[in-house]
């Protein structure tokens, strides 16, 4: 994700980067629902699938966004698959041959690999790899092009490998134990647009080295008992400077130079409970403790939930529990007394209900109300809050007095193939708040209230397929610019006494596309035509300060952009 250009259009201060943001955003926003077991729910149920153990397959992407390809066959006589896949894009030409409100774009590749072993027929060995790079490097013609603050340079490359051992044992249990290493590096040079000025070096690397063993245990119809541990060593490496600044409200931020070296641990167990008291009703009860040495806090969350199936086609699930989150190194790494900070808490309660609608076609919708704690707060800046910022100012004291709420409602209706059609409909409304240090409750910087997103297919036949998505979201809250400052510091300054009182315009897009499929003796090959943005909707990226005109203008998103491309299937 190419997170500092983003925030340099906007006209916003530059601070430190918050490299764990995106990694901690589900608990952090409370966008998405987390289920019991340690596990996010469904909509995150992000897998690699297995590599085919019957036959050779292959597959060649070509399109103008990018290249790549798809290789998978059998192991070992089929006791075994190995998949791989690689990816690189040229988009950065695709934005000079179409007007799609921008001239720049990041160059972006990866290399993906799964390998599976069957050892016995009770004892399985998975290893994973994933690496990928992001490079980005707009010069000052570019950056004023495309109404960026700051131009420069970004590279960042991350990879992990791992292992998993998956185990049965006999008919009533099984284990899967876990280890897995990841680094990634960022490097990174900006300078203001403006003048030139050398504004931020960041030269970080991460390293974390992750052991986990989840076992189940069957002790007899009704009863079984699920239990683990896991353990984090992270390494964190800094040797960055940030210039002095203005905060977002306009009082001075210090010169910072940040260069240490970091490690600390992260050492958890769980035990769930899991009965079936009476037929039809499963409930699961559990605890969980975790402890991370840097802070050296120890936390304990207990755990509830639900499963009852009201009948054959519906059921209804309740869970409630307690979760921690400790804040991002980066943070805590800027002064001693961060140490001190609590862990982030949440407390989550969930009631769903799942509905067979046809044999193809389920209905899911749920409720939810989840409360936050312990979230760190800048006396300088009592009306901000700190973890929704894209990028860490040089604090310089920060109290865990922050509160926020989060509540709403999620349905989603899913129709598998049948009939030659296929679709997801999702609709969500919530409200997400948080209370600042002026003991004043405002809405936070994700909550758009209303998500909805409709897509869906038709095939005909074996040879064409036309498919469509949707999607809107209201606008999300932000702090109007205060003009006056921002003149007079040269650089975005935004009115701390209207912090997030203002939303920004509805977004709403969608894309089609068609595929037009040529069945051949020992191959496939796959035309396709697709259109982002179809309908060339102007949907606003963010508003900044242009301090070349002196006035705050807007930068749109992409607009209409076609794709063609072509894929090969052997």
């Amino acid at each position: 994700i190419n997170h500092f250009p983003q925030q340099a259009a906007s006209g916003g201060p530059i601070g430190i980067l918050n490299v764990d943001f995106i990694r901690d955003v589900t608990f952090l926003t409370g966008g998405f629902n987390a289920t019991f077991g340690d596990k996010l729910s469904s909509i995150m149920d992000i897998k690699f699938r297995e590599g085919n153990r019957n036959e050779f397959d292959g597959q060649l992407d070509l399109n103008w966004a990018g290249f790549g390809g798809v290789a998978e066959g059998p192991l070992f006589s089929e006791k075994g698959s190995w998949l791989f896949s690689a990816r690189r894009s040229y988009l950065d030409y695709v934005i000079n041959w179409f007007d799609v409100g921008s001239s720049i774009a990041p160059i972006y590749g990866d290399l993906q690999g799964k390998v599976v072993l069957d050892l016995n027929t009770n004892h399985k060995l998975t290893l994973l790899g994933i690496f990928s790079e992001d490079h980005n490097a707009p010069d000052r013609e570019t950056a004023e092009e495309n109404f960026m603050t700051h131009f420069g340079r970004q590279d960042l490359i991350q990879r992990t490998v791992g292992m998993n051992w998956q185990a049965i044992w006999g008919k009533h249990g099984y284990s899967n134990v876990s280890l897995a290493a990841t680094v990634n590096n960022y490097d990174e040079d900006w300078y203001e647009t403006t003048t030139g000025k050398y504004d931020v070096k960041n030269r970080t690397s991460e390293q974390m080295i992750k052991f986990r063993n989840i076992n189940h245990f069957k002790i007899n119809k009704n009863h079984s008992v699920e239990f683990g541990v896991e353990a984090k060593r992270i390494t964190e490496k800094y040797n960055n400077w940030y210039a002095a600044s203005t905060n977002t409200t306009g009082e001075n931020v210090p010169e910072l130079y940040l260069e240490k070296e970091i490690t600390a641990h992260l050492v958890g167990g769980f035990l769930n409970y899991i009965v079936n008291p009476v037929n039809r009703l499963t409930i699961t009860a559990g605890l969980r403790t975790d402890f991370f040495s840097y802070t050296e806090n120890t936390v304990i969350s207990p755990r509830f939930g639900s499963h009852y199936q009201l009948t054959q086609k519906t059921a209804i699930n309740f869970s409630t529990g307690i979760f921690y989150q400790h804040l991002p190194l980066l943070l805590l790494s800027q002064n001693e007394s961060f140490k001190n900070l609590k862990s982030l808490k949440a407390i989550h309660y969930i009631l769903g209900i799942e509905h067979l609608i046809t044999e193809n076609t389920k209905l899911t919708i749920e409720v939810y109300q989840k409360n936050y704690r312990n979230f760190p707060l800048d006396p300088q800046q009592p009306a901000i809050f700190v973890i929704d910022q894209d990028f860490f100012n040089n604090y310089q004291q920060l109290l865990d007095k922050g509160k926020a709420e989060s509540k709403g409602i999620e349905l989603m209706i899913q129709k598998k193939l049948a009939q030659n059609v296929y679709g997801l409909v999702s609709f969500a409304y919530f409200k997400s708040r948080y209370l600042g240090l002026d003991n004043e409750w405002r809405d936070r910087s994700y909550d758009n209230r209303v998500t909805f997103s409709l897509e869906g297919g038709y095939k005909p036949n074996k040879k064409w397929e036309f498919s469509m998505r949707w999607i809107y979201a209201g606008g999300v809250p932000y702090t109007p610019i205060d003009i006056e400052k921002s003149k007079l510091n040269h650089r975005a300054v935004y009115d701390e006494h209207r912090v997030n009182e203002i939303r920004y315009p509805d977004y709403h897009s969608m894309n089609l596309r068609v595929d037009r499929r040529f069945l051949l003796s020992k191959s496939n090959i796959v035309f396709y035509f697709s259109v982002w943005n179809a309908y060339n909707r102007k949907n606003v990226a963010n508003y900044f300060w242009n301090d070349k005109r002196q006035k705050q203008e807007k930068v749109y998103q992409w607009g209409v952009l076609p794709i063609f491309g072509v894929e090969w299937e052997f």
